[in-house]
């Protein structure tokens, strides 16, 4: 088929900067709403998140299923985007909602809106990543097309985390319970607004047809070796991810310090995790406007694992920096290094993910796309359940204090406390980037695997 057109490129674009502007909310502040600001301990947060990804095990693939077998005039994967739009913007506002009541039924409402919030998302990412296989049928546009999401992902991404502060503060504080509600009521308006725009602009061209059941299809994923190891390797990407992210508010707030200033050619800004993390999803885009010609050159295995190997020293090196305005720059400077090589990652995967549905149609005559990127998103979420819990935990083990009053009066953090936030932003997401490579090495779909696999697909499948 011929090259998709630059408009569709831009309308799958938008999909993935509403689904990641919401995600990266969600993945580096909600473990600092929940125990600072709703009222969580740690340990009832940290078994929240990892808690209600159980669910996340039956709804992905169900979304799968469901979406696969969906027939309509818009296609089988773009309608979602349209019919669940409002239902993500209203779970999202209902998750930042803190309800006036006793502990018990506060952490029975966050149970509710958490796993609310996970449903509607699969209900409307799952169709979406499946998209991706119904696109296109070249190897290449896919990265293209995976490039063009992630760009503005990471754009939609920079835009939420910049602004999530100062919006709080201008809804009455970003300690306050209703800074957070208008910021996130803010945020879902417009993400609602992008999904409507992501709808009208792209086109599914593939028709693939499944002519196994269901119970086959299951069957078929389980025996799908590459699938299995690109689970692996995705678990560990957004491990890496989330584990650096969700623990960089806490980063800010006790190492860092709240009213830190830096200067830029005699200009002084405040140096906070916004702009730390908003810098990153900026290097993010030009990770991602590197990803095809590193790709195309190296092979996607190749890349994949040389990005982690990088990732891994990168990583290891913050620890060693001093918390001093000489240090802060040269933490900016390895965040910025370290969001362009995950940055060259992400689309890879996504990428990676394409190439697989073309195997399994191949092998297994299943037209499984939705079931196959269900697994992404259901990777992506454990990851982030994962480090989320993980980051929580481990605070609560090294006597991490939430209590602001009592920090108010003058107690200061534990340095084992102190310590544990150190090793959360270095040599632990350094090990997972070790884990990942491991898993890649084993990864069998090569270049020429997959050129052979796409001529034969061409053969057997209906195009427009």
């Amino acid at each position: 088929m011929a090259k998709a057109r630059l408009i569709e490129k831009i309308g799958y674009g938008f999909g993935d900067m509403s689904t990641s502007t919401f995600w990266k909310v969600f993945s580096y502040y909600l473990p600092i709403f929940y125990s600072n600001i709703f009222g969580l301990s740690l340990i009832d947060a940290g078994v929240l998140v990892l808690v209600t990804r159980i669910w996340d095990a039956v709804s992905d693939p169900m979304m799968g299923v469901i979406a696969d077998r969906t027939n309509t005039k818009w296609g089988k994967y773009r309608p979602y985007l349209l019919w669940v739009a409002p239902f993500f913007s209203i779970s999202g506002i209902l998750l930042f909602t803190t309800p006036d009541w006793e502990y018990g039924a506060k952490l029975i409402w966050a149970y509710m809106t958490y796993i609310l919030m996970m449903t509607v998302y699969t209900c409307v990412n799952v169709p979406y990543g499946a998209m991706l296989g119904v696109m296109t049928d070249d190897t290449n546009e896919k990265t293209v097309f995976s490039s063009f999401r992630m760009f503005f992902a990471y754009g939609g991404s920079f835009i939420a985390l910049f602004i999530w502060e100062p919006l709080t503060d201008a809804f009455g504080g970003y300690m306050t319970t209703g800074g957070w509600f208008w910021a996130m009521v803010c945020v879902s308006s417009a993400c609602f607004v992008m999904f409507i725009i992501s709808f009208l602009l792209t086109k599914e061209h593939l028709k693939g047809v499944s002519t196994v059941s269901v119970g086959r299809d299951f069957k078929s994923l389980l025996e799908n070796r590459p699938w299995w190891i690109l689970i692996g390797a995705a678990l560990c990407s957004n491990l890496f991810n989330t584990v650096r992210g969700a623990t960089t508010a806490y980063f800010f707030l006790d190492i860092i310090g709240p009213n830190v200033h830096m200067s830029l050619f005699g200009i002084a800004f405040l140096f906070y995790s916004g702009l730390f993390l908003g810098i990153g999803e900026v290097a993010n885009m030009a990770g991602v406007a590197l990803c095809v010609p590193i790709a195309s050159t190296l092979g996607k295995k190749t890349s994949f694992i040389l990005v982690n190997a990088a990732l891994i020293v990168f990583s290891v090196a913050f620890f060693f920096v001093p918390s001093s305005p000489s240090g802060y720059w040269t933490m900016l400077i390895l965040q910025i290094v370290i969001s362009v090589l995950t940055g060259i990652m992400s689309p890879l995967i996504w990428s990676m993910y394409a190439d697989v549905s073309d195997y399994a149609e191949l092998k297994f005559r299943t037209a499984s796309t939705g079931l196959i990127f269900s697994s992404a998103s259901m990777a992506q979420k454990f990851g982030g359940a994962i480090s989320g819990a993980a980051v929580l935990w481990l605070l609560s083990g090294f006597g991490y204090i939430t209590d602001s009053a009592l920090l108010a009066s003058g107690v200061a953090q534990p340095e084992s406390a102190l310590l544990a936030l150190r090793w959360l932003m270095s040599f632990i997401p350094a090990s997972v980037s070790l884990l990942s490579i491991v898993i890649v090495w084993f990864y069998p779909l090569n270049s020429e695997h997959i050129l052979e696999i796409n001529e034969e697909l061409r053969k057997i499948r209906s195009i427009e």
